[in-house]
């Protein structure tokens, strides 16, 4: 069996989907994508193919290493999205081939299903804690939220109080024992994220996340000290010597790769079992498409320090356009039930696109750019 032929679709509201097909008619899917560069992703995918067009699809190690190595310039997060689809997409033909979802060439699952998370926005605080009850009233028994708008380097106690307001108001909304992890977002400098970290230990929180920008993660254990909240970062690490750096530093308890982003499942999965080996827990980022779900599940089937799965059905990110489920000719593979996910058992990974809806979704495209944000004096601020 040989690659044939490489088809990128960009599609709304905010993903890339590929399709790789092969000279027996086998193909399989991908999503490659970083949030507001897909254009630029999608010809990293195009370059790439000139070193997979006449390959064997089954090897998937080599033509990872062949993608990784065969560029003098590796890393970051244009080339590791590109392999990362590109990854996946071979999985999935792998595993239709051999007709075996991809968690059973991995050794076999761990787990039948997986706890989910649910994105309740907070970027604007006003109606959080009404969509905080309402995912509770759906069945979601974990939550997520941006805690902090845009936040100068030193701020005022006011943003705190009102931050802790917000938060609290969310607490109270849902009850004491619904999980609720609050994303910093990369918004937080060290000198407030530590009066921050201090005036939230009340809503025993499941994690912070992204308390510190990943690149002062020297900083992390310093602005955490004395709370026991636990610490959560990863979506803006691409590889498993990025992740390196954070587990040897000892200063984080979940690490949250995007199987999207982080080179693929043959990457995460190995970044997996390192974080394993230093009792760090695994929770996938993933406020993507179908696709990038699907492949962040067969990871969680056969991690056992994985322990929840962020996904995008209903995300504020997604507008009012396309969702979750609008791509997939299956849409209950995904079987939601008790805040929990079951794991797809589908050949490769477990999902069937709906082609022909994502043809006519790329005619429309998207352009999604994340907002820019500034502050009083006129200064850029995190987003």
């Amino acid at each position: 069996m040989k690659i044939t032929a490489l088809k990128t679709f960009i599609v709304p509201p905010r993903w890339l989907f590929l399709k790789i097909e092969t000279d027996e008619g086998l193909y399989g899917w991908g999503e490659p994508v970083v949030e507001g560069r897909a254009h630029t992703v999608e010809a990293a995918v195009h370059e790439l193919a000139d070193f997979l067009v006449g390959q064997d699809p089954s090897r998937i190690e080599d033509l990872w290493q062949v993608m990784y190595r065969g560029a003098f310039y590796r890393g970051g997060p244009i080339m590791m999205s590109a392999i990362a689809g590109v990854d996946q997409a071979l999985w999935d033909i792998k595993g239709r081939a051999a007709n075996l979802p991809v968690h059973q060439m991995l050794g076999g699952p761990c787990r039948d299903k997986i706890r989910v998370y649910s994105w309740i926005g907070g970027d604007r605080p006003a109606v959080v804690a009404k969509a905080a009850k309402e995912a509770v009233d759906l069945g979601f028994t974990a939550l997520k939220m941006n805690g902090a708008e845009e936040m100068q380097i030193v701020d005022s106690y006011a943003k705190i109080d009102a931050i802790a307001e917000n938060i609290g108001a969310v607490r109270d909304a849902i009850g004491s024992h619904v999980g609720l992890a609050v994303d910093f977002h990369g918004r937080v400098h060290r000198p407030m994220a530590k009066a921050l970290i201090r005036e939230l230990e009340q809503f025993r929180l499941m994690f912070i996340e992204e308390p510190l920008l990943s690149e002062h993660i020297d900083a992390i254990g310093e602005v955490a000290k004395g709370s026991s909240t636990p610490i959560a970062l990863g979506e803006r690490l691409y590889s498993r010597w990025d992740f390196r750096q954070v587990l040897e530093s000892r200063v984080v308890d979940i690490i949250q790769p995007d199987l999207s982003h982080a080179g693929g499942i043959t990457e995460v999965r190995k970044i997996a079992a390192m974080a394993e080996a230093y009792d760090v827990a695994l929770a996938p980022h993933c406020p993507l498409g179908p696709i990038a779900l699907a492949a962040c599940l067969q990871v969680d089937a056969v991690s056992h320090n994985a322990f929840i799965q962020e996904q995008s059905l209903g995300i504020h990110y997604n507008g009012t356009g396309r969702d979750l489920l609008d791509y997939l000719v299956d849409p209950h593979v995904f079987a939601y039930a008790d805040g929990m996910v079951a794991i797809p058992n589908g050949p490769g990974l477990g999902v069937e696109v709906n082609e022909e809806a994502v043809i006519e979704a790329a005619k429309v495209g998207h352009r999604w750019r994340n907002p820019l944000w500034r502050h009083a004096d006129g200064s850029v601020a995190e987003w």
